[in-house]
């Protein structure tokens, strides 16, 4: 059995103790492709260490997420297109806007957003998309920019029914993890509405761990919950949940 992590941060400072006890307790329970997104530039030589350490299980993404759209965004765009010039990566993320942070911010990450769309397009590329308290100016630009060249991942889906059936439509799978066994997540009280071709599994680690370990750091591991939560949404096996969610990993990153 087979099993990817379709986001996780396994470089965060969150793991500088057991890293490799994490990432190893991971593999032996079958979830061996870790996809890791990127934060800003001053992540990228550790996401190289940790792709030098375990190059058969770490695949990397190139990005400028969201919350680091800051007054040096131009700089920092300009590390992604000269790492994108420089090596392969998987997918273009995380990428997307957050307004529950930081409103002030708007502008700047529309437009960090749409240029590295198109950089996605240029690279043949998915995106990975990060969206908080922002559907609706997400959705603005997919429209936008929607065509067969435009497909990839909306991570951490907390949307509901309609804006799903809306990400599905600009060729996006849905990133789904601890948040589907939530009390107040309401994405379990839908998901059985929608083929699981569009679903890809994650855990956002070390954030959003799933019930009964919420509150505290997530691991990959705990990705373990949620196929759990999905196999009664689903009424499916967990062998049947991870082989079919892997094979749609696949489908998007093409490995």
């Amino acid at each position: 059995m087979i099993i990817t992590d379709t986001h996780t941060h396994l470089y965060s400072e969150a793991f500088e103790e057991d890293r490799s006890e994490t990432i190893n307790r991971a593999i032996e329970h079958g979830i061996s492709r870790f996809f890791i997104p990127a934060i800003d530039s001053t992540y990228t030589n550790a996401m190289f260490n940790l792709e030098r350490l375990y190059p058969d299980n770490i695949f990397l993404m190139m990005g400028l997420h969201p919350t680091h759209v800051k007054e040096n965004y131009d700089y920092e765009l300009k590390h992604v297109e000269e790492m994108l010039k420089s090596r392969k990566f998987y997918a273009i993320g995380e990428i997307g806007i957050d307004l529950y942070w930081d409103k002030t911010t708007l502008n700047i990450q529309q437009i960090a957003f749409k240029h590295q769309i198109r950089l996605a397009k240029k690279y043949k590329l998915p995106i990975v998309i990060h969206c908080r308290d922002a559907f609706d100016e997400i959705f603005q630009i997919l429209e936008a920019e929607k065509g067969d060249d435009l497909f990839g991942i909306f991570h951490c889906f907390t949307g509901t029914l309609e804006q799903a059936q809306q990400a599905i439509s600009y060729n996006m799978k849905l990133g789904v993890g601890g948040v589907v066994t939530f009390k107040n997540g309401q994405i379990d009280q839908f998901l059985e509405k929608l083929d699981l071709k569009h679903i890809v599994l994650e855990t956002d680690s070390p954030y959003l761990a799933p019930v009964p370990y919420r509150g505290k750091r997530n691991e990959s591991l705990y990705i373990l919950k949620v196929l759990e939560k999905l196999s009664l949404i689903y009424n499916m096996s967990i062998e049947e949940l991870a082989e079919i969610t892997t094979e749609n990993s696949k489908d998007i990153f093409n490995i």
